[in-house]
Protein backbone atom coordinates (compact mmCIF):
# COMPACT_ATOMS: atom_id res chain seq x y z
CA UNK A 1 0.00 0.00 0.00
CA UNK A 2 1.26 3.48 -0.85
CA UNK A 3 2.69 5.24 2.27
CA UNK A 4 0.37 8.24 1.79
CA UNK A 5 -2.73 6.05 1.91
CA UNK A 6 -1.32 3.98 4.77
CA UNK A 7 -1.00 7.13 6.89
CA UNK A 8 -4.65 7.97 6.29
CA UNK A 9 -6.04 4.58 7.16
CA UNK A 10 -7.00 3.59 10.65
CA UNK A 11 -7.57 -0.08 11.29
CA UNK A 12 -10.18 -1.12 13.82
CA UNK A 13 -11.20 -4.61 14.80
CA UNK A 14 -14.94 -5.15 15.15
CA UNK A 15 -16.04 -8.69 15.94
CA UNK A 16 -15.31 -10.93 12.99
CA UNK A 17 -14.69 -8.11 10.57
CA UNK A 18 -12.22 -5.31 10.12
CA UNK A 19 -13.15 -1.76 9.21
CA UNK A 20 -10.75 0.41 7.29
CA UNK A 21 -11.52 4.06 7.87
CA UNK A 22 -10.05 6.94 5.89
CA UNK A 23 -11.29 9.85 7.98
CA UNK A 24 -9.94 12.68 5.86
CA UNK A 25 -11.71 11.42 2.74
CA UNK A 26 -14.89 10.24 4.46
CA UNK A 27 -14.50 6.73 3.00
CA UNK A 28 -15.29 3.59 4.98
CA UNK A 29 -14.56 0.06 3.79
CA UNK A 30 -16.00 -2.90 5.70
CA UNK A 31 -14.13 -6.13 5.01
CA UNK A 32 -16.04 -9.08 6.41
CA UNK A 33 -14.77 -12.49 7.46
CA UNK A 34 -12.93 -14.17 4.61
CA UNK A 35 -14.65 -17.43 5.55
CA UNK A 36 -17.79 -16.23 3.76
CA UNK A 37 -18.07 -17.53 0.22
CA UNK A 38 -17.47 -15.31 -1.62
CA UNK A 39 -15.90 -12.79 0.80
CA UNK A 40 -18.22 -9.83 1.18
CA UNK A 41 -16.88 -6.31 0.72
CA UNK A 42 -19.04 -3.29 1.31
CA UNK A 43 -18.01 0.24 0.49
CA UNK A 44 -19.79 3.32 1.76
CA UNK A 45 -18.77 6.88 1.07
CA UNK A 46 -19.89 9.57 3.45
CA UNK A 47 -19.32 13.18 2.54
CA UNK A 48 -17.13 14.86 5.16
CA UNK A 49 -18.74 17.58 7.21
CA UNK A 50 -18.23 21.12 6.03
CA UNK A 51 -15.24 22.76 7.68
CA UNK A 52 -14.65 26.37 8.50
CA UNK A 53 -11.05 27.49 8.26
CA UNK A 54 -7.97 25.27 8.02
CA UNK A 55 -7.88 21.61 8.95
CA UNK A 56 -6.42 20.84 12.35
CA UNK A 57 -2.68 20.30 12.55
CA UNK A 58 -2.86 19.00 16.13
CA UNK A 59 -5.45 16.82 17.82
CA UNK A 60 -5.21 17.51 21.54
CA UNK A 61 -6.38 14.51 23.58
CA UNK A 62 -7.27 15.01 27.24
CA UNK A 63 -8.54 12.11 29.35
CA UNK A 64 -10.50 13.36 32.34
CA UNK A 65 -11.48 11.53 35.48
CA UNK A 66 -13.12 13.68 38.14
CA UNK A 67 -11.11 16.56 36.70
CA UNK A 68 -13.73 19.29 36.67
CA UNK A 69 -11.72 21.80 38.72
CA UNK A 70 -8.83 22.06 36.26
CA UNK A 71 -10.27 20.84 32.98
CA UNK A 72 -11.44 24.18 31.61
CA UNK A 73 -8.09 25.85 32.23
CA UNK A 74 -6.38 22.93 30.52
CA UNK A 75 -8.22 23.22 27.19
CA UNK A 76 -9.61 26.77 26.94
CA UNK A 77 -6.71 28.43 25.08
CA UNK A 78 -6.09 25.47 22.79
CA UNK A 79 -9.78 25.18 21.91
CA UNK A 80 -9.79 28.73 20.52
CA UNK A 81 -7.36 27.86 17.72
CA UNK A 82 -8.78 26.85 14.30
CA UNK A 83 -5.71 24.71 13.59
CA UNK A 84 -6.11 22.75 16.82
CA UNK A 85 -8.84 20.20 17.55
CA UNK A 86 -9.47 19.37 21.20
CA UNK A 87 -10.95 16.02 22.23
CA UNK A 88 -11.85 15.36 25.86
CA UNK A 89 -12.54 11.73 26.76
CA UNK A 90 -14.25 11.41 30.12
CA UNK A 91 -13.61 8.15 31.96
CA UNK A 92 -16.98 7.91 33.73
CA UNK A 93 -16.35 10.82 36.10
CA UNK A 94 -18.62 11.32 39.08
CA UNK A 95 -18.14 15.11 39.19
CA UNK A 96 -19.76 16.04 35.84
CA UNK A 97 -16.36 17.07 34.46
CA UNK A 98 -17.69 17.73 30.96
CA UNK A 99 -20.09 20.39 32.24
CA UNK A 100 -17.09 22.65 32.81
CA UNK A 101 -16.32 22.81 29.08
CA UNK A 102 -19.77 22.54 27.50
CA UNK A 103 -19.55 26.05 25.99
CA UNK A 104 -16.08 25.53 24.47
CA UNK A 105 -15.24 24.32 20.96
CA UNK A 106 -14.33 20.85 22.17
CA UNK A 107 -15.31 17.34 21.15
CA UNK A 108 -16.50 15.61 24.33
CA UNK A 109 -16.63 11.81 24.47
CA UNK A 110 -18.24 10.51 27.68
CA UNK A 111 -17.53 6.86 28.49
CA UNK A 112 -19.80 4.73 30.64
CA UNK A 113 -16.93 2.75 32.15
CA UNK A 114 -13.41 3.69 33.19
CA UNK A 115 -11.12 1.25 31.38
CA UNK A 116 -7.99 3.19 32.28
CA UNK A 117 -5.96 6.14 31.10
CA UNK A 118 -4.40 4.43 28.08
CA UNK A 119 -7.77 3.17 26.88
CA UNK A 120 -9.15 6.70 27.10
CA UNK A 121 -6.18 8.04 25.12
CA UNK A 122 -6.85 5.47 22.40
CA UNK A 123 -10.47 6.53 22.11
CA UNK A 124 -9.34 10.13 21.79
CA UNK A 125 -6.64 9.86 19.14
CA UNK A 126 -8.66 7.42 17.04
CA UNK A 127 -11.51 9.92 16.85
CA UNK A 128 -9.37 12.51 15.04
CA UNK A 129 -7.32 12.83 11.88
CA UNK A 130 -4.72 15.57 12.42
CA UNK A 131 -1.12 14.59 11.59
CA UNK A 132 0.01 15.27 15.16
CA UNK A 133 -1.56 14.16 18.44
CA UNK A 134 -0.84 15.96 21.71
CA UNK A 135 -1.61 13.93 24.82
CA UNK A 136 -2.18 16.31 27.71
CA UNK A 137 -3.07 15.60 31.33
CA UNK A 138 -6.17 17.44 32.60
CA UNK A 139 -4.08 19.07 35.34
CA UNK A 140 -1.52 20.33 32.81
CA UNK A 141 -1.49 23.35 30.51
CA UNK A 142 0.43 24.28 27.39
CA UNK A 143 -0.01 27.36 25.22
CA UNK A 144 -0.47 27.00 21.45
CA UNK A 145 2.94 28.52 20.73
CA UNK A 146 4.69 25.80 22.74
CA UNK A 147 2.51 23.10 21.19
CA UNK A 148 3.52 24.22 17.70
CA UNK A 149 7.15 24.44 18.81
CA UNK A 150 6.89 20.69 19.41
CA UNK A 151 5.48 20.29 15.91
CA UNK A 152 8.50 22.12 14.50
CA UNK A 153 10.75 19.85 16.54
CA UNK A 154 9.30 16.78 14.85
CA UNK A 155 9.53 18.45 11.46
CA UNK A 156 13.20 19.20 12.12
CA UNK A 157 13.88 15.66 13.37
CA UNK A 158 12.19 13.37 10.87
CA UNK A 159 13.48 10.24 12.64
CA UNK A 160 11.62 11.19 15.82
CA UNK A 161 8.06 10.06 16.57
CA UNK A 162 7.46 12.03 19.76
CA UNK A 163 8.51 15.31 21.35
CA UNK A 164 8.06 16.62 24.87
CA UNK A 165 8.36 20.09 26.39
CA UNK A 166 10.05 21.34 29.52
CA UNK A 167 7.51 20.78 32.29
CA UNK A 168 7.27 23.14 35.24
CA UNK A 169 5.13 23.17 38.34
CA UNK A 170 2.60 25.89 39.09
CA UNK A 171 5.29 28.13 40.60
CA UNK A 172 7.63 27.79 37.63
CA UNK A 173 9.93 25.24 39.24
CA UNK A 174 11.39 22.44 37.15
CA UNK A 175 9.45 19.17 37.06
CA UNK A 176 11.81 16.25 36.43
CA UNK A 177 10.02 14.83 33.39
CA UNK A 178 12.89 13.08 31.58
CA UNK A 179 13.32 9.40 32.28
CA UNK A 180 15.55 6.36 31.85
CA UNK A 181 14.11 2.94 31.19
CA UNK A 182 14.04 0.80 34.35
CA UNK A 183 16.97 -1.45 35.07
CA UNK A 184 17.39 -3.89 37.93
CA UNK A 185 20.06 -1.75 39.55
CA UNK A 186 17.79 1.30 39.63
CA UNK A 187 14.85 -0.73 40.95
CA UNK A 188 16.86 -2.07 43.87
CA UNK A 189 18.60 1.28 44.45
CA UNK A 190 15.20 2.93 44.88
CA UNK A 191 14.07 0.14 47.20
CA UNK A 192 17.08 0.85 49.40
CA UNK A 193 16.77 4.67 49.08
CA UNK A 194 20.12 5.01 47.32
CA UNK A 195 18.54 7.50 44.90
CA UNK A 196 18.16 9.83 47.90
CA UNK A 197 21.87 9.54 48.70
CA UNK A 198 23.04 9.84 45.08
CA UNK A 199 20.24 11.79 43.31
CA UNK A 200 22.20 12.72 40.17
CA UNK A 201 23.68 9.26 39.54
CA UNK A 202 21.96 7.55 36.62
CA UNK A 203 22.23 4.06 38.08
CA UNK A 204 20.10 4.91 41.12
CA UNK A 205 16.91 6.20 39.53
CA UNK A 206 14.76 6.26 36.41
CA UNK A 207 14.13 9.99 36.87
CA UNK A 208 16.77 12.29 35.37
CA UNK A 209 17.54 14.74 38.19
CA UNK A 210 20.57 16.45 36.70
CA UNK A 211 19.28 19.96 35.93
CA UNK A 212 21.76 20.47 33.07
CA UNK A 213 19.93 17.85 30.99
CA UNK A 214 16.86 20.11 30.98
CA UNK A 215 18.65 23.16 29.60
CA UNK A 216 19.31 21.89 26.07
CA UNK A 217 17.35 19.88 23.49
CA UNK A 218 18.06 16.19 23.69
CA UNK A 219 16.99 12.61 23.19
CA UNK A 220 15.93 11.08 26.54
CA UNK A 221 15.08 7.40 26.71
CA UNK A 222 11.48 8.26 27.54
CA UNK A 223 9.44 11.22 28.75
CA UNK A 224 6.51 11.88 31.04
CA UNK A 225 3.14 11.38 29.39
CA UNK A 226 1.75 14.50 31.11
CA UNK A 227 2.43 16.35 27.85
CA UNK A 228 3.77 14.60 24.78
CA UNK A 229 3.28 15.20 21.04
CA UNK A 230 3.27 12.12 18.79
CA UNK A 231 3.09 11.70 15.03
CA UNK A 232 -0.22 10.13 14.06
CA UNK A 233 1.35 7.73 11.58
CA UNK A 234 3.78 6.51 14.27
CA UNK A 235 1.11 5.91 16.90
CA UNK A 236 -1.00 4.14 14.29
CA UNK A 237 1.97 1.95 13.44
CA UNK A 238 2.30 0.69 17.03
CA UNK A 239 -1.49 0.64 17.56
CA UNK A 240 -1.59 3.22 20.33
CA UNK A 241 -1.39 2.64 24.06
CA UNK A 242 -1.34 -0.83 25.59
CA UNK A 243 -4.63 -0.88 27.48
CA UNK A 244 -3.42 -3.51 29.92
CA UNK A 245 -1.76 -0.63 31.77
CA UNK A 246 -4.76 0.74 33.64
CA UNK A 247 -2.72 3.60 35.10
CA UNK A 248 1.03 4.30 35.31
CA UNK A 249 3.79 3.06 32.97
CA UNK A 250 1.61 3.46 29.87
CA UNK A 251 3.79 6.40 28.76
CA UNK A 252 6.97 4.43 29.45
CA UNK A 253 5.63 1.51 27.42
CA UNK A 254 4.58 3.81 24.57
CA UNK A 255 8.05 5.36 24.32
CA UNK A 256 9.69 1.95 24.55
CA UNK A 257 7.61 0.61 21.65
CA UNK A 258 8.27 3.73 19.57
CA UNK A 259 12.00 3.26 20.10
CA UNK A 260 11.73 -0.46 19.33
CA UNK A 261 10.04 0.54 16.05
CA UNK A 262 13.12 2.61 15.16
CA UNK A 263 11.95 6.08 16.19
CA UNK A 264 13.67 8.72 18.29
CA UNK A 265 12.15 10.66 21.23
CA UNK A 266 12.96 14.38 21.46
CA UNK A 267 12.98 16.90 24.30
CA UNK A 268 12.56 20.59 23.49
CA UNK A 269 13.04 23.11 26.35
CA UNK A 270 11.80 26.06 24.27
CA UNK A 271 8.33 24.53 24.58
CA UNK A 272 7.01 24.80 28.14
CA UNK A 273 4.05 23.15 29.87
CA UNK A 274 2.77 23.58 33.41
CA UNK A 275 1.73 20.52 35.41
CA UNK A 276 -0.07 20.96 38.72
CA UNK A 277 0.30 17.32 39.78
CA UNK A 278 3.81 16.73 38.50
CA UNK A 279 5.53 16.53 41.86
CA UNK A 280 2.76 14.57 43.59
CA UNK A 281 3.38 11.07 44.87
CA UNK A 282 0.72 8.44 44.04
CA UNK A 283 -2.17 8.35 46.47
CA UNK A 284 -2.10 5.43 48.89
CA UNK A 285 -4.98 3.63 47.18
CA UNK A 286 -3.16 3.80 43.83
CA UNK A 287 0.12 2.30 45.01
CA UNK A 288 -1.01 -1.27 44.17
CA UNK A 289 -1.92 -0.08 40.65
CA UNK A 290 1.58 1.35 40.25
CA UNK A 291 3.13 -1.92 41.46
CA UNK A 292 1.07 -3.96 39.02
CA UNK A 293 2.04 -1.70 36.11
CA UNK A 294 5.73 -1.94 36.94
CA UNK A 295 5.56 -5.72 37.08
CA UNK A 296 3.59 -5.84 33.82
CA UNK A 297 6.16 -3.63 32.12
CA UNK A 298 8.98 -5.92 33.30
CA UNK A 299 7.14 -9.00 32.06
CA UNK A 300 6.55 -7.37 28.69
CA UNK A 301 9.99 -5.88 28.06
CA UNK A 302 12.41 -7.48 30.52
CA UNK A 303 12.39 -11.09 29.48
CA UNK A 304 12.05 -14.24 31.57
CA UNK A 305 15.22 -13.70 33.55
CA UNK A 306 14.60 -10.06 34.43
CA UNK A 307 10.86 -10.07 35.18
CA UNK A 308 10.99 -12.20 38.39
CA UNK A 309 13.86 -10.12 39.77
CA UNK A 310 12.03 -6.90 38.93
CA UNK A 311 8.95 -8.24 40.71
CA UNK A 312 11.04 -8.91 43.82
CA UNK A 313 12.58 -5.44 43.56
CA UNK A 314 9.14 -3.79 43.40
CA UNK A 315 8.04 -5.87 46.39
CA UNK A 316 11.17 -4.92 48.33
CA UNK A 317 10.57 -1.23 47.65
CA UNK A 318 7.01 -1.56 48.96
CA UNK A 319 8.21 -3.39 52.05
CA UNK A 320 10.89 -0.83 52.93
CA UNK A 321 8.33 1.97 52.47
CA UNK A 322 5.94 0.22 54.88
CA UNK A 323 8.62 0.68 57.52
CA UNK A 324 9.52 4.33 56.84
CA UNK A 325 6.30 5.80 55.39
CA UNK A 326 5.04 8.93 57.13
CA UNK A 327 1.47 10.15 57.40
CA UNK A 328 -0.09 7.45 59.54
CA UNK A 329 -1.62 4.09 58.75
CA UNK A 330 -3.13 4.91 55.35
CA UNK A 331 0.14 5.17 53.36
CA UNK A 332 1.53 2.14 55.18
CA UNK A 333 -1.52 0.13 54.19
CA UNK A 334 -1.10 1.32 50.62
CA UNK A 335 2.50 0.12 50.54
CA UNK A 336 1.47 -3.17 52.18
CA UNK A 337 -1.12 -3.77 49.45
CA UNK A 338 1.47 -2.77 46.87
CA UNK A 339 3.80 -5.44 48.33
CA UNK A 340 1.06 -8.06 48.01
CA UNK A 341 0.26 -6.91 44.48
CA UNK A 342 3.90 -7.19 43.40
CA UNK A 343 3.80 -10.79 44.58
CA UNK A 344 0.59 -11.35 42.65
CA UNK A 345 -1.78 -11.85 45.58
CA UNK A 346 -4.55 -9.24 45.32
CA UNK A 347 -6.56 -7.17 42.85
CA UNK A 348 -4.83 -4.15 41.39
CA UNK A 349 -7.30 -1.68 39.90
CA UNK A 350 -8.20 1.40 41.86
CA UNK A 351 -10.79 0.50 44.42
CA UNK A 352 -10.11 -3.26 44.28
Amino acid sequence: MVPFVRRLIRREASGDRQRLIIPRLGIRLSRFDRRTNPPLLRVSVKAPAARLGPMAVIDVVVVSYNSRSGLRGCVRTLASRPDVSVVVVDNASADASLEAIRDLSVTAIPLDTNHGFGAGCNVGWRSGSAPYVLFLNPDARIDPESAFRLVRTLEEHRAAAAAAPRIEDERGGLDYSLRRFPRLRSTYAQALFLHRLFPTQGWTDEVVRNVSFYEEPGSPEWVSGACILVRRDAIEEIDGFDERFFLYCEDKDLCRRLRDAGYDIRYEPEAVARHAGGASAPRAELLPVLARSRVLYAQKHGGRGVAPLERLGVALKSLTHVVVASGGLRPRRGHARSFATALGRIGTRAGT
